[in-house]
């Protein structure tokens, strides 16, 4: 008698979030004014979940799944996470070691200490135009770094460079483990056969 077990399909992809859109499919507030969801970028299989977040002003790099054990792998401290980041003013050195050895900012109302991270200054990356434009030179010069995290908790970039006297500007998520927005451009979707 031939098995007839069906496998269990699931479904993965990898998005580069535009500036302006929430980590999510459903929104829950009230709705004061209009949200953009991700699921109004694709044509999501049922039960489509993001795997981690970024926040509403920040962009770059999503893997979403309908497997939720590989939801629950991908977001463990095993999996770096690399960002780029525009800076408010010219960034020191000095600032890049403190980044790169732990900063103290706030979470939840406590004080928390970042565990050490990969950081370093970078010439302007080649990305997509942000949807809503940027401050220009006549608000004073900006930077970049690449900040490269283990750890993911809210806003953590955002508030590390603020520790450090430069806070952030722009914020792209450019790679998650092996995967990169390489190929990717703002709002696009890639179905992926595996995480």
């Amino acid at each position: 008698m031939e098995n007839k077990a069906v496998e269990n399909i699931h479904h993965h992809y990898a998005i580069f979030k535009p500036w302006g859109y929430l980590s999510q499919f459903i929104y829950n507030g009230q709705r004061k004014k209009r949200k953009k969801l991700l699921g109004e970028l694709y044509d999501f299989a049922p039960n489509t979940m993001a795997i981690g977040r970024l926040d509403q002003d920040s962009e770059g790099l999503l893997l979403l799944t309908t497997n939720g054990k590989e939801s629950f792998r991908i977001l463990s401290q095993k999996y770096e996470k690399e960002y780029y980041v525009q800076l408010d003013g010219l960034i020191t050195d000095e600032a890049i070691t403190l980044m790169k050895t732990g900063v103290e900012i706030g979470i939840e109302g406590q004080k928390y200490m970042t565990k050490p991270c990969k950081a370093f200054k970078i010439d302007p990356p080649d990305l997509p135009e942000r949807a809503r434009k940027i401050r220009d030179e006549r608000h004073g010069p900006a930077s970049w770094a690449s900040i490269t995290l283990r750890e993911g908790k809210f806003r953590q970039v955002r508030k590390m460079t603020a520790a450090v006297g430069f806070p952030t500007l722009r914020l792209v998520r450019v790679r998650i483990g092996e995967h990169t927005i390489d190929g990717l451009h703002a709002g696009s979707v890639r179905e992926m056969k595996t995480l």
